[in-house]
């Protein structure tokens, strides 16, 4: 499709320059510029109107050569003009176009890399959670299986160009799950290059691969496999429990979401105690756990433990109640997608 549509482009460009090296010929050899152009028109498209001057031998030579260069060129625009239509790539190539003017829209998006069973259900769930996803795969065939709305780029997600062209300057996490480990490892050293803040998630086929997907860069490593496993068991060792959490995790029918919700610098919450603050009373959300940049993880946060800015509360509640704790923590992200 792109090679086509650079066929076009090349011949429209030749066959302006046939008629404008054709309209100044006919100027020098005496011609208005109106009768030039209308003369250059007329030779190159072979209507065969009469001369709007009298031709010297001059003339008739720059006319002769002009109607070897300029029918051919005309053909062969018209040619390659007329496939890109019957075959119906000039309609995938605007489409293309109004995707693209999409993607350089995008701000906070996430990129998945590999349109397989795991790109796939992650794109599924992202995009269920409210945030938009530029998919890149290099099967052309499995891109053009892609539905709406996510977006998309066609190449291989380790190239610096197709990283660029999906956004990843512009992005808020990448996941790198395509279907082999060396792969997922090229794609996560030039997305570190290219942006070194980036949140990078990538899958691991192999144990021994996670080890190595960390130093190149990645935030998360994930083996779909193991945490597979780790389920299945779950549900037969804690059957109850695993269901809760899947229920809350997962569902959209359920009434208790389990959600992350930073304070931003200006909430109301900051300087206050757990205890002190009241979230649970001023929202209806319980807070279970809280992440600090220097403490990590805190799975059971004491009453006395003071919140401050970048923190981020891990609760749980109704959507209602998430909201109103969002509001008075200032979390732009989760307002933007209640609303």
């Amino acid at each position: 499709m792109i090679g086509r549509s650079r066929h076009v482009v090349l011949g429209f460009t030749a066959l302006a320059g046939v008629i404008i090296v054709g309209t100044v010929g006919y100027v020098l050899l005496g011609f208005g510029f109106l009768d030039a152009l209308y003369q250059t028109v007329t030779t190159v498209t072979t209507v065969g109107f009469r001369e709007v001057e009298p031709l010297d031998g001059a003339g008739q030579i720059f006319t002769v050569v002009l109607i070897l260069a300029g029918v051919g060129t005309a053909l062969y625009t018209l040619t390659v003009l007329l496939e890109l239509l019957v075959e119906g790539h000039l309609g995938t190539a605007m489409e293309r176009r109004r995707m693209d003017k999409q993607i350089a829209a995008l701000r906070g998006h996430v990129i998945v890399c590999g349109w397989g069973r795991v790109g796939r259900a992650a794109a599924r769930e992202l995009e269920a959670a409210g945030m938009r996803v530029v998919v890149v795969d290099m099967d052309a065939e499995r891109v053009a299986t892609i539905p709406r709305p996510y977006l998309h780029v066609c190449g291989d997600a380790s190239d610096d160009d197709v990283l660029r062209h999906a956004g990843v300057d512009r992005a808020a996490a990448l996941v790198a799950g395509v279907s082999t480990d060396p792969a997922n490892l090229f794609i996560t050293l030039s997305c570190r290059s290219l942006q070194p803040h980036l949140f990078v998630v990538a899958r691991a086929r192999e144990e021994s691969s996670v080890n190595k997907l960390l130093r190149a860069g990645a935030d998360r490593v994930v083996n779909p496999q193991e945490i597979g496993g780790a389920r299945i068991a779950a549900f037969v060792a804690r059957p109850r429990v695993t269901e809760f959490l899947d229920v809350v995790m997962h569902s959209s029918e359920t009434e208790l979401l389990l959600e992350e919700i930073s304070l931003a610098p200006d909430s109301d919450l900051l300087g206050a105690s757990l205890g002190q603050a009241k979230v649970r009373d001023r929202t209806g959300a319980l807070v279970l756990a809280l992440h600090d940049p220097e403490l990590g993880l805190v799975s059971v946060p004491a009453a006395d433990i003071v919140m401050r800015a970048g923190q981020t509360l891990i609760a749980i509640g109704t959507p209602l109640h998430l909201k109103r704790l969002a509001e008075v923590a200032g979390s732009e992200r989760l307002l933007d997608r209640a609303t």
